[in-house]
């Protein structure tokens, strides 16, 4: 967020009438995804900041070695009427208009829809909505409302597909020695999804691998001696922006290691967004498969028991440090 009182960045750019219009797309389409206003042709304006420096000097470099000229001016918040003119060329609200219509479209589907199906369609409300989020330097009630809509539209899918799904508490994560969890009883909810079938994985592979699973019709019916985790009032869910997979890693001091924390990432993105996994939409529909051939959460544990453990090795052995 930039102020409205910032200063700009001006770029001119001209190329030749004999360029190729190769030159001059592809001139534009850097400028649209750096969000750029363009008060006249020819011209690019950015809010004052080093990236947009960087940036215009970047594009100019590439105009001057396609035959063109560019020039890069630094300009102070201007009078009033000019200001606000030159803030109106970054106006988002068509495109959260836009986006909120798609938004209200899913509403109505989402009785058609399974659950792989209608959290697919949010995550790519999700990704629309981060992408205009990014080009919006001067947010205001168009985003309050776009933010409030699709968190409405969260929860509602929520309520239908997983009524107990946990919110994010302010507790403050204790660091627990894993030789007190051995041989415990652990429970969660039935019918288990993404967060819930890869934190119980996590606990029998790196945390307690003899732990016995309860899975509850609904969580009031937690033994009390059970560990119970992913959902409201359990010893492990959601804190803050971290789910409950990412919760285990931290209590337990397994967050380093390379192929938990990227498969982390993964787990994230599909219980409640987040920066896109190549992985995660092939993982989502394995494991949705799963779930419709396996008889119970036993079963389904099993199943994607494999699956989880080729992952870990995947990210593992991709990892930038590690050995050749």
């Amino acid at each position: 967020m930039v102020s409205d009182q910032t200063g700009w960045t001006l770029a001119l750019f001209t190329l030749p009438a004999r360029q190729a219009s190769t030159a001059r797309v592809r001139l534009w389409r850097a400028l649209k995804d750096l969000g750029a206003g363009s008060p006249r042709d020819g011209v690019a304006v950015l809010p004052a900041s080093d990236a947009a420096k960087a940036a215009f000097d970047t594009l100019a470099a590439e105009v001057a070695a396609a035959g063109g000229t560019a020039w890069r001016l630094e300009l102070p918040a201007q009078a009033s009427e000019a200001q606000r003119a030159l803030v109106s060329l970054f106006d988002r609200s068509a495109d959260y208009a836009v986006l909120s219509k798609g938004l209200a479209a899913l509403w109505e589907a989402i009785p058609g829809l399974d659950e792989v199906g209608a959290r697919r369609r949010l995550r790519q409300m999700d990704k629309t909505l981060s992408e205009i989020e990014r080009l919006d330097f001067f947010p205001g009630a168009p985003r309050k409302e776009a933010l409030a809509a699709r968190q409405a539209l969260a929860a509602e899918v929520n309520r239908r597909f997983s009524p107990a799904e946990p919110t994010g508490s302010a507790k403050v994560m204790a660091h627990l020695d894993r030789r007190d969890y051995q041989g415990r009883t652990w429970a969660t909810r039935r019918q288990l999804w993404v967060d819930r079938v890869a934190s119980a994985w996590l606990i029998r592979r790196h945390i307690d691998p003899k732990a016995h699973f309860v899975w509850l019709a609904s969580p009031g019916d937690c033994p009390p001696e059970a560990l119970g985790f992913d959902f409201d009032g359990a010893t492990f869910s959601h804190v803050g922006e971290r789910v409950t997979f990412e919760v285990l890693l931290a209590s337990f001091g397994l967050d380093e290691q390379p192929g938990l924390k990227r498969l982390a990432a993964l787990i994230r993105y599909l219980d409640i967004g987040g920066p896109p996994v190549p992985e995660a939409p092939g993982f989502e529909a394995v494991l949705a498969g799963l779930r419709a051939n396996c008889a119970n959460d036993d079963a389904l544990l099993a199943a994607a028991t494999p699956v989880l453990d080729a992952l870990q090795r995947r990210f593992a052995d991709n990892h930038p440090d590690s050995a050749p």
